[in-house]
Formats: C-alpha cells, structure tokens, sequence
C-alpha cells in the first residue's frame, strides 16, 4: 500500500466542492488515512513547493494559496501516487483528460483544484509538511 499527498487548493474550498472531489478518490478505492484543514503559511508552502522556487509562476502559487484554507489528506491504496495524477490530470485544466478533477473544477494552471504529490519520495517529504505536528 502506498501512501500519497493530495491538497485540495483554496479555489476549490471556495467553491465548497471538497466534498466532490473527496468522493471522486473514494469512488476510485482510495482510503483517507487523514485529513486536515490548515490555513498554510509562506513557509509550508516554500517547502512543499522548493523545487519550483526559480520558476516565474513560484511566487503567484504562493500567493494564490498562502493563508488560505487547504485541505490536506493523505491517501492510500495500490499504486495511490499514479493513480491520484491520473484521478487529478493534467496541471493545465484546458489540457486535463474529460472527467479528471481538475477538467471538472479547475480554472487555470494556478487555480487547478487539487495537488498530488509526484512520485513516492515526494509523498513522504510533503506528508511530512503538512502532517509534522
């Protein structure tokens, strides 16, 4: 069983679709292992986001999610890491596969829903983030 990291982004919580998508990982035989709603600071989010510190869209993610409220879940089940990216699509809601989250509710790059974590090493870095106290 692995165990993978999903953020449900501020533009979702504002849409009170957390719900929605929840349900969507469960339909799809993923378990919630736990779930927090947190108000994340700058430094979480620098964390959780360093390997895209030198990109010209950091510090507009940042932005886009600091202080506001997240919902951050572990979820587990087979091969949870690849099937949370395929449950969420692609990044780019215009380019996300039909009945992918973030085709569903995503807006643009930045507001696109959801975050899963890459690959399992990911998962275990950002789980320890988010889930450290």
């Amino acid at each position: 069983m692995e165990r993978t990291l999903v953020l449900i982004k501020p533009d979702a919580v504002i849409k009170n679709i957390m719900g929605k998508i929840i349900n969507i990982y469960e339909e799809n035989k993923l378990c919630i292992e736990d779930i927090r709603i947190i108000f994340p600071t700058r430094g979480i989010l620098e964390k959780h986001y360093e390997e895209h510190k030198e990109k010209p869209f950091f510090n507009k993610l940042i932005s886009s999610m600091e202080s506001k409220k997240v919902a951050a879940i572990i979820l587990s089940g087979e091969k949870s890491v690849a099937r949370v990216r395929e449950i969420n699509g692609a990044t780019d809601p215009e380019k996300a596969a039909l009945g992918t989250i973030r085709n569903l509710y995503g807006t643009n790059v930045t507001q696109n829903a959801v975050h899963g974590s890459a690959n399992l090493n990911d998962a275990e870095r950002e789980i320890n983030i988010w889930f450290s106290s």
